[in-house]
């Protein structure tokens, strides 16, 4: 029985184990540069035995972050501090991954602590774009529709954080297609209004999410594995839908993406998301079903029990936590104690691995 902690081969990587740690923003750098805190923060995971590592959305041009402390990997001058962390992780036998991303419309603004508000031009906001000129909500700027051109930066942009993710020394890349940032933008009804090829029917409107995969894959190695984070449906029936996900899925199977990590939401404010533990984790079991390509699990997922289960009856193919490795950073050692499963403790902790 494949279980928990039974290992995962994806191309030429294999995870130790079916637990990631899901992308998190820290909204902690300056001029998206790495530093302690991304250092400890994610080093900490790794030494709780993880075996998948993401960094939070990483920007891949300065106005696609989401605030103006998020991560960056728009310039060579962010390598040196990523690959101080991807070092790191790889000693401690996890696999370091990237989500590049670009937040489109949900830009510009200020960390969640400091009033989550839109940044003003004396404080360095900037101005947003997206696929059609429509504000997010009543506190969001008024985008920038993208044009050809700029739609061509942009694809530019995430092959480039590609080369330079690489470089850092991430094994896995995962592009962000989901939460109502810039590429989901594109993919769904309720925020492309374009009247161009990038507008309009679904294959106008997944063309730039192909055309980003197919310059990421380009670049990226043919062992290393490639990920696409997706909203599965925007919870409207006149949105993106889970008939839509799974069609994409056959076509991202094709185009050489390896895994999606299924969430949901984010395209519009003030739905009514029925958000309970594994609320997700049905888009990422008829995807895989349907599909057959490799599936992730998020979405309130906190109990050992509850990602055993996930993996055991094969409704996707590793667990992402994120707000359960906020509180515990150890989350895989306890679990594997918990479910009787036998795992490497560092060495350096080997002394507490029994109470008794």
């Amino acid at each position: 029985m494949i279980d928990l902690f039974s290992p995962l081969k994806l191309r030429e990587i294999e995870l130790k184990n079916r637990i990631a740690v899901s992308p998190m923003c820290q909204y902690s750098s300056q001029d998206g540069f790495a530093n302690d805190w991304h250092m400890v923060h994610l080093g900490s995971r790794a030494v709780g035995g993880a075996a998948l590592i993401m960094t939070e959305a990483t920007s891949v041009s300065p106005e696609g972050r989401i605030s103006i402390d998020d991560l960056g990997i728009w310039k060579d001058d962010h390598i040196a501090g990523l690959k101080r962390i991807t070092d790191f992780i790889l000693q401690q036998n996890a696999i370091p991954g990237i989500q590049l991303a670009h937040a489109g419309r949900k830009s510009s603004r200020t960390s969640a602590w400091k009033g989550d508000r839109l940044l003003s031009a004396s404080e360095g906001g900037w101005e947003t774009v997206a696929p059609s000129a429509i504000p997010f909500s009543d506190d969001t700027s008024v985008p920038i529709a993208l044009t050809h051109e700029g739609i061509g930066k942009v694809i530019s942009d995430f092959r480039l954080a590609a080369v330079r993710s690489l470089k850092a020394g991430f094994r896995v890349a995962e592009i962000h297609a989901a939460h109502g940032y810039l590429i989901h933008e594109f993919m769904s009804p309720l925020t492309n209004k374009r009247p161009d090829d990038y507008g309009g029917s679904f294959e106008n409107r997944i063309r730039i999410l192909l055309e980003v995969v197919e310059a990421v894959r380009s670049t990226w190695p043919d062992g290393y594995p490639l990920f696409v984070r997706i909203t599965s449906c925007d919870w409207r029936e006149d949105g993106w839908t889970l008939d839509d996900s799974v069609k994409l899925a056959a076509i991202l199977k094709e185009k050489g993406v390896d895994l999606l990590d299924c969430s949901s939401g984010g395209a519009v404010p003030g739905l009514n998301i029925p958000a309970g533990p594994g609320y997700q984790v049905q888009f990422a079991e008829q995807i895989r079903k349907k599909t057959g390509i490799p599936t992730g699990a998020v979405g309130i997922i906190t109990t050992p029990e509850q990602a055993q289960a996930i993996i055991s009856s094969g409704q996707a193919d590793i667990v992402s936590l994120a707000r359960e490795f906020l509180r515990d950073p150890y989350f895989p050692l306890h679990a594997a104690a918990e479910l009787g499963a036998e795992i490497p403790w560092p060495s350096q902790y080997e002394r507490a691995r029994r109470r008794k």
